[in-house]
């Protein structure tokens, strides 16, 4: 069964920085473009970041670019969310997301609690 298993998030300060991971198994990793969403509390999920499968076309929504940085490590499995300059604004239940090449399938995490104070 194919599991999205999340780690990190927290609580931090305006200006703070976290670390998310998400550790795929069950699924051939590089068969897959993946991401993150949020979903701020009273508000739609939405789209964060996005990197291929081959490690080498990244995407960000304009509040994340120059922030966040998104990246993946094929041999382990594993994708990253490092979220630096953190706001208030940030605050919002993250999801790991997986789409297979070609496919309609995808996956997500089971989210993770990020809390940033003012």
């Amino acid at each position: 069964q194919v599991q999205l298993l999340q780690s990190g998030g927290g609580f931090v300060q305006a200006g703070g920085s976290l670390l998310l991971s998400c550790e795929a198994s069950a699924l051939t990793f590089t068969d897959y473009n993946m991401g993150w969403f949020r979903q701020g509390p009273g508000k739609e999920r939405e789209f964060v970041a996005a990197i291929t499968w081959s490690n080498k076309n990244t995407y960000y929504e304009d509040y994340a670019r120059g922030r966040f940085t998104i990246s993946r490590d094929n041999a382990k499995n594993t994708i990253y969310l490092q979220m630096n300059s953190q706001r208030p604004e940030d605050t919002a239940v993250y999801y790991c997301h997986g789409r297979e090449l070609g496919t309609w399938n995808e996956y997500w995490g089971q989210g993770a609690q990020v809390t940033v104070s003012s």
